[in-house]
């Protein structure tokens, strides 16, 4: 029954009782008073009870509805409806209640929000993933470098079920779901190794934290087979060296195969030089050591000095070296030393790959800059073989170049060399048919 309806109700009681005593009085006083007199007097305490009763019922009606509207606003979170009751007694006591408890919810709220704002930048900016599992094994918070680790687009609240079946993972989270601290251990999402690490929370539930160890892993990897390739291409001209210095330390040997084995053996050596020097460039650009010093470079002049070393070393007397510019392309912004390295790397490369043909040094402009490399009518490479030819001692035909004297570094180095300068790479090759590798170099600057 809402309260308008009781005070209605109860004013009619008192009405009830008021008339009722009111013709007892009167009849006591005045035992000759007419009906109609009763009936007149009763009508008239009506009248004033019900006027009263009517101002009465609906300053308080009106009061306390402004009141349940606030009460329910502030119960929905909206501070912004509060009582403007200025009134004494209880009502007045309630509305200034309900101002204070409106005002302290809305600072409590604000501050919940900017703790909420603040946590969720700071989940956000970590490198690791996060996860808070509840004890109902719910997914309630995650961050976007734990989606992107775990492969998750579902909203939350989401089940914990719906996290990678990896073994370690499950484990690590179980046991923090138990209360325990879980140690960092790794785990393989997809292609990805994970250092995975749990903690309890107070309450039930964990927080999972993730840290993506892929791109270490692969260091490490590339770190060994490193060492190993350094180690393998220096042991293969030291132990010919050595074997050549054991049998010339005989002295029967005669003089044309002492100066045989004395001109292998510093074949070897030199060898070895080059690698070494190779290793030492490519660790000096790949460090920051080396910054190149651009200038617009006219291209022809640094091609016919290549094309006639080529020509002086060169026993191959059926493969044609050449040269062919391109006409908006007879000049390019990049470090002069860098460009003949650039070039003599590939073009020596060709040639030890072509037995008949031509090995031609070429450039190309485009948009943004300049295409120089070299194409070949060589052996070619298998398509397989194409996207790691830049790799440190990476060989499509591992024996047949080291008979030719590769260091299996040179095209490494010509990759790190357009990169320093902003550029990039290319290969496109055939096998049997020949192969173009070039370098591109980005305009002068304005």
């Amino acid at each position: 029954m809402k309260l308008a309806q009781r005070l209605t109700l109860s004013t009619t009681v008192l009405v009830a009782v008021i008339v009722g005593l009111a013709f007892v009085v009167i009849a006591r006083r005045n035992p000759t008073a007419s009906r109609l007199d009763l009936v007149l007097v009763a009508f008239g305490t009506v009248a004033v009870v019900a006027a009263a009763h009517a101002i009465v019922s609906r300053s308080i009606a009106r009061s306390v509805g402004e009141l349940r509207e606030s009460a329910r606003a502030i119960a929905s979170g909206n501070y912004s409806l509060r009582p403007s009751l200025t009134v004494d007694g209880e009502l007045g006591e309630l509305a200034d209640a309900l101002r204070r408890l409106s005002e302290q919810s809305e600072s409590k709220s604000e501050a919940l929000r900017a703790e909420e704002a603040l946590q969720v930048a700071l989940t956000e900016s970590l490198n690791e993933g996060v996860v808070v599992v509840n004890a109902r094994q719910q997914v309630v918070r995650i961050n976007e470098t734990a989606r992107t680790l775990l492969r998750l687009k579902d909203a939350v609240p989401f089940s914990a079920d719906f996290l990678p079946r990896d073994r370690t993972l499950r484990e690590t989270l179980e046991t923090a779901l138990a209360g325990q601290d879980a140690s960092p251990a790794e785990a393989r999402v997809d292609d990805r190794t994970l250092s995975a690490t749990a903690r309890p929370l107070v309450g039930g539930g964990a927080v999972l934290a993730l840290y993506d160890l892929t791109p270490f892993r692969k260091l490490e990897a590339v770190r060994r087979d490193f060492v190993a390739n350094v180690s393998h291409e220096l042991r293969t001209p030291l132990t010919i060296i050595s074997g050549f210095v054991e049998t010339l330390q005989d002295e029967n040997i005669p003089p044309e195969l002492r100066q045989q084995f004395l001109a292998m053996t510093g074949g070897n050596v030199r060898r070895m030089q080059r690698i070494v020097d190779d290793l030492l460039d490519l660790s000096r650009i790949e460090s920051g050591g080396w910054l190149p010093d651009a200038a617009e470079i006219d291209l022809q002049p640094v091609m016919n000095e290549i094309i006639l070393g080529l020509k002086d070393s060169s026993t191959k007397e059926n493969v044609s070296v050449e040269s062919a510019l391109g006409d908006d392309a007879r000049s390019a912004y990049v470090d002069a030393t860098a460009v003949r390295q650039v070039l003599t790397n590939l073009a020596e490369n060709a040639l030890r790959h072509t037995s008949h043909g031509s090995v031609q040094l070429f450039s190309e402009r485009d948009e943004d800059g300049v295409w120089i490399g070299v194409r070949d009518t060589g052996s070619g490479i298998g398509a397989e073989h194409l996207t790691r030819i830049f790799e440190r001692f990476y060989r499509a035909d591992p024996s047949r170049s080291r008979e030719a004297g590769g260091t299996g570094l040179g095209l490494s180095i010509v990759k790190h060399l357009a990169e320093a300068h902003g550029g990039r790479v290319r290969a496109e090759s055939e096998v049997d048919k020949g192969t173009t590798i070039a370098a591109w170099f980005p305009i002068a600057p304005a």
